[in-house]
């Protein structure tokens, strides 16, 4: 169970993982003995799993789909989801896998260049594999936030016509 200065240590964390032990200490409270040792043992658990930054890749002008695709599997007898997870997670295309309830069992995010190339990854690798019953593809058209950052920055939103009879 984590204390609730270990919880405020982790939130400030993921919020910006390039603070300084000094900077993490005025924040929380905590010595830089403590955090330090709190951050090695986090890594050492996998509590932190990896650094990285945030990237609208939008900005970067290069082409790059993204897109969720719902999944729906027959489990494996003595497995369940996981033996099905641990192979989905092997293909590069797929960022994320994700156990769902409601419609359908498992949810990836995939990525690839163009919306051609997350098709034919679906029609090619990931349907005729064993175990996979059905897929429903949802290409993402824009991201307007995600991890609680705004990708909209200060741009206004597009505002839609108003339209009257």
């Amino acid at each position: 169970m984590l204390s609730s200065e270990d919880r405020r240590l982790l939130e400030i964390l993921s919020e910006d993982c390039r603070l300084t032990y000094e900077e993490l200490s005025v924040q929380t409270g905590l010595t830089v003995e403590y955090i330090s040792e709190r951050i090695r043992k986090w890594e050492e658990d996998k509590v932190i799993v990896q650094y990285r930054p945030l990237i609208n890749w939008e900005r970067t002008g290069l082409e790059r789909v993204s897109a969720i695709i719902d999944v729906k599997v027959l489990p494996q007898r003595g497995y369940g989801f996981d033996k099905i997870a641990k192979r989905l997670q092997k293909f590069p295309e797929i960022k994320a896998v994700y156990l769902m309830s409601g419609g359908y069992d498992l949810s990836l995010l995939v990525e690839g260049r163009t919306m051609q190339e997350v098709a034919l990854f679906v029609a090619e690798k990931l349907a005729p594999l064993e175990h996979i019953q059905s897929t429903a593809t949802h290409f993402m058209l824009r991201k307007y936030k995600q991890d609680g950052v705004n990708f909209m920055g200060d741009e206004e939103a597009p505002q839609r016509l108003v339209i009257s009879p």
